[in-house]
């Protein structure tokens, strides 16, 4: 399955997507904002085409969801049990049954108001912009690339543009989005993120594979 069945989301008004609260943008462009020291305020699910590969990462999508939306635990499982259905196209493993009656047990059993922990990101950009993956892979490598940098974070953002444009990540694609040596890249990855690369291009692979 290479789309997301987004119908059951719609369908019960679900929120999968909140603009940040109180950060403020550093500049706002008519296509978005950039956020010069970044955000986590900024959820953004299933906006990009990478799926859930990991079992932490459907746990965290599931703590997200309920914390952006009033669930009872009733509705909480059977979203649960949606998405970790590989038929409607957002997980690639499968979920057994006792870990998704153990992670809606912590879910539940966290209940706060405290926002679930989210990867800081730079570049916003609004809904319905027209513009392209390329463009925005474009402006965001311009916009987070000025320091010369490249932090752990800012690397992440330009791996998605890579992969949402349907091509392998590779070292030498990202410093060239950033601008930076492929060596500066090396130094500011670290293990989780270079097997999140890993997973982001098994994913890719599968997916071109389901389409032969």
């Amino acid at each position: 399955m290479s789309y997301r069945k987004m119908e059951y989301l719609h369908r019960n008004k679900i929120v999968y997507r909140r603009y940040p609260i109180s950060d403020k943008p550093t500049t706002t462009y008519n296509w978005g904002w950039y956020y010069e020291n970044g955000t986590h305020q900024y959820y953004s699910l299933f906006n990009s085409k990478s799926k859930i590969t990991t079992l932490k990462s459907y746990k965290w999508h599931l703590y997200v969801l309920f914390y952006l939306n009033d669930f009872t635990k009733e509705e909480l499982n059977e979203l649960a049990i949606y998405l970790a259905d590989k038929d409607n196209g957002f997980i690639t493993f499968t979920v057994s049954d006792s870990n998704i009656t153990d992670i809606i047990l912590q879910v539940i059993n966290n209940r706060s108001n405290k926002a679930p922990k989210n990867k800081l990101r730079k570049v916003r950009f609004k809904d319905g912009t027209g513009l392209e993956i390329s463009e925005k892979l474009k402006i965001t490598g311009s916009l987070i690339g000025r320091n010369k940098n490249a932090s752990e974070s800012d690397i992440y953002e330009i791996m998605l543009y890579i992969h949402d444009q349907g091509e392998k990540i590779t070292i030498k694609k990202i410093s060239e989005a950033l601008k930076v040596t492929t060596r500066t890249i090396y130094r500011n990855m670290s293990e989780s993120l270079k097997t999140e690369k890993d997973l982001l291009n098994e994913e890719l692979q599968l997916r071109q594979l389901s389409k032969v």
